[in-house]
């Protein structure tokens, strides 16, 4: 696999910011002793110059990988990171260049120490994931895009449960409409029987009262088959209530 351009061109950047701290204390030390530095000055302003224009070239690239996803979110943080290093590290190499900041030497201190943390030219290699390490960007990519794929299937099941429980819940209701409706013709029947059965015992009893004017067998069978129909109409109210409840 070719190396990573940026991380060359990272590389490249921290030796120019090394170089510029060496020279910054080189210079100074020349000059307390009273001696003249014009051509190292001068090579210190070309330096920094190329050093602001390396990390122009960084945020560029970073900037270009990040919007084509040629590397992970999580990639792309972490290079930031190293650039706004750089960027900080740029701003104290000027000031201590303009006599500003601190020595360059407690710079140049700074940066070794910096490099040797690194110890690779990838200083986020040992933090990289076990399902991630050792692949390019295209398997990166294609990893990322098998994950939102089983994560786009999962969404699609979920949503069909949630259509047939929904259907469930609304044929569901439709029953329970339908039982209603029925309930509701059941009360109105045992409502009627129940004022049929009052007229007939009305009936009984008027009867009842006449047997006294009645012939014996006349008056038994009127009572008879009045009784059997209050007991029929009885019998009718007890199974639409067993029914209605």
């Amino acid at each position: 696999m070719a190396p990573d351009p940026w991380f060359s061109t990272y590389d490249s950047t921290c030796q120019i910011a090394q170089e510029i701290a060496e020279k910054i204390q080189q210079r100074n030390q020349y000059e307390r002793k009273g001696e003249k530095t014009p051509k190292l000055t001068v090579t210190i302003r070309a330096l920094l110059q190329n050093l602001k224009e390396k990390i122009a070239l960084l945020k560029d690239l970073l900037l270009r990988a990040v919007s084509t996803h040629q590397i992970t979110q999580l990639e792309g943080d972490r290079r930031q990171n190293l650039l706004d290093d750089l960027v900080t590290r740029e701003r104290l190499l000027l000031a201590s260049f303009k006599n500003e900041g601190a020595e360059p030497d407690l710079i140049r201190s700074s940066l070794m120490r910096e490099e040797a943390k690194r110890g690779a030219p990838n200083p986020w290699l040992f933090e990289e994931p076990e399902e991630t390490r050792g692949f390019g960007f295209d398997e990166i990519r294609q990893q990322q895009q098998k994950i939102i794929q089983e994560q786009d299937a999962g969404l699609d099941a979920l949503s069909s449960i949630i259509s047939r429980q929904k259907q469930m819940g609304q044929e569901i209701g439709n029953e329970l409409d339908e039982q209603n409706e029925i309930i509701d013709d059941l009360a109105n029947l045992v409502e009627n029987t129940d004022e049929k059965l009052r007229t007939e015992t009305r009936r009984v009893n008027m009867v009842d009262r006449k047997s006294a004017s009645c012939g014996p067998v006349g008056c038994h069978l009127g009572t008879v088959l009045l009784r059997t129909c209050v007991s029929l109409a009885r019998v009718w109210v007890a199974l639409g209530q067993n029914v209605y409840s």
